[in-house]
Order: C-alpha cells, then sequence, then structure tokens
C-alpha cells in the first residue's frame, strides 16, 4: 500500500527518476485522499487537503521528510465536511475550499477550528457538487467545476460545467457566468456518472481557464480545455489539449509552467506526469 505523501521532481525528470525530496510521516498529518496540491509562490507555501481528517494543511515550501505543517485548520466551527479540493489566494490572503453544495472562504494564515470568513451557499448558486476551484486575483473572479448545475425551475442538470463567481461573494449569490452545454465538450460520458472535469486551474496574464475533462469510458473525451475567464454559456474551448497523439486516459491535475511556456498534467491511469510545450497560450 502507498504511503500518503507530496513527492518533488527536477522539472526535466523522466521515466522513473525518482523525487529530489519527499514529504511523508505521522509528523505531515496527511492523508491518502489528497487530489489537491497548491503552492503559494509570494509566501512559498504549499497548501493541501486531507479529506479524512477534515482539515487544510499548509507545509513551508522545502519541507522534507517526515516535518510538521505550519499551520492546520479543523474543527466544528470550519464547517468543512470535505477537503479533497482547495485553492490559496496568496495575494489576497484567503484559502478556498470546495464542498457539497458550497464554497468556504478561510484567512491564509488561520490555524485551528476558526470559522469561514464567507460562504458561497444557496439555490441561486447553481452550485451542485462543486469540484475543483482556483482564484484569478487579478480579476478578483473564483472559478469553480462543478457536477452537475441546479436550475430553480425545476432538477438539475448532470452536464456539468464550470460556474464563475466575484471573489467577494458571500451567500446565496448567483454567478457571473456559466460556461456549459454541448459545445463545451463538458458532458456526462457514462450513463449514472457526472461531468468529469477534475480540476482547473487558471493563468491571470492571459485570462485563461484550463480544465482537465476524464473519461474512463472513452479515450477521445479525455482532454485539457483552454477557455477565456470572460467566457459565458454553451461556448467551446479557446484551445484544447488532447487526442490519439496524446495518450492521455484518465485526466486528473493540471498546472503550468510559464517559464518554460509549459503544460504539465497528471494522468492517474498511468501514473504519470506528462509535460507539453504550448507556447501559444503563454
Amino acid at each position: 500500500m502507498a504511503h500518503p505523501q507530496i513527492a518533488a521532481f527536477a522539472r526535466l525528470a523522466k521515466g522513473g527518476d525518482a523525487p529530489t525530496r519527499a514529504i511523508a510521516g505521522q509528523a505531515t498529518k496527511l492523508g491518502r485522499d489528497t487530489h489537491d496540491i497548491r503552492y503559494d509562490a509570494i509566501h512559498d507555501e504549499i497548501l493541501v487537503g486531507n479529506d479524512f481528517a477534515q482539515a487544510l494543511v499548509t507545509f513551508r515550501g522545502a519541507a522534507n521528510g517526515d516535518e510538521p505543517p505550519l499551520r492546520v485548520i479543523q474543527g466544528a466551527h470550519t464547517q468543512i465536511q470535505m477537503a479533497e479540493r482547495a485553492e490559496v489566494d496568496p495575494v489576497h490572503n484567503e484559502i478556498f475550499i470546495a464542498e457539497d453544495d458550497s464554497i468556504l472562504v478561510f484567512p491564509r494564515t488561520g490555524s485551528g477550528d476558526v470559522a469561514p470568513i464567507r460562504v458561497i451557499k444557496g439555490p441561486d448558486t447553481k452550485l451542485l457538487i462543486p469540484r475543483a476551484l482556483a482564484v484569478d486575483p487579478v480579476r478578483d473572479l473564483i472559478v469553480v467545476s462543478v457536477n452537475g448545475l441546479t436550475f430553480p425551475n425545476g432538477g438539475p442538470d448532470d452536464r456539468g460545467g464550470i460556474v464563475i463567481f466575484n471573489r467577494t461573494d458571500n451567500g446565496n449569490v448567483k454567478p457571473r457566468a456559466i460556461i456549459a452545454g454541448p459545445k463545451t465538450g463538458i458532458s456526462n460520458i457514462e450513463p449514472g456518472m457526472f461531468s468529469n472535469v477534475n480540476m482547473i486551474q487558471v493563468y491571470p496574464p492571459k485570462g485563461w481557464i484550463l480544465a482537465t475533462h476524464s473519461s474512463e469510458a472513452r479515450q477521445e473525451d479525455n482532454f485539457v480545455g483552454i477557455w477565456n475567464i470572460t467566457d459565458n454559456g454553451d461556448v467551446p474551448p479557446r484551445f484544447k489539449l488532447g487526442g490519439a497523439k496524446t495518450t492521455f486516459r484518465r485526466l486528473r491535475g493540471v498546472v503550468l509552467n510559464p517559464k518554460s511556456k509549459e503544460v504539465i498534467v497528471e494522468d492517474t491511469y498511468f501514473n504519470s506526469l506528462l509535460s507539453f510545450y504550448y507556447p501559444e497560450i503563454f
């Protein structure tokens, strides 16, 4: 059985190269259900969620070995039920977490049993099982992938999509925009299953939204869709990374390396990281 860890590799690592360091051990408070890692370059910190412990855990950027976290947000007042996906906004010093039907916002430096400073929740939000989220601190926007969309006139639409809110939204607020529909490629591929939008990243300098779309049923439905943060409605991606040559099978994470103009994608089928030179979006 694999032990929970955060492994760091050299950028040019390939094949079975060993990590340069790894955060692992009992003192780290990591769990095996960690599915998202966010790096705060301004404060040189790493943010992860521990779903089993219903906690948000922050490490120093250079952490190594069995090193305890700098801070842990956990407790009854946090309202955290799930901690699978999170995001840090180092500009406004806030942490965002996707919950079952809501978005919780915490102070970045919060520790212990702290209450959220804002909660986006209610029927007008159209949130149905938020999956992943990212923050554009330049435009003050939150971008959320959802497994479905709720509509006040009756029932959910399980196509899923991407929902955009103002960063400072609070309560039962309507989204600024919704990217959803057949042209987006975000769809319920397998009967009885929700849309497979697994991860969201933003690139504020160009206003890009990057979303990984995964399907275990059809290889061709695994892709990275790139929309502009001004998009709204049933619009196709501005760019699309996918197809037979990419060999995608079960996409999860996506991250950008602007310095080298790379898009790095995680594929859990192959248990691998794939790097693509993609200068068009930088």
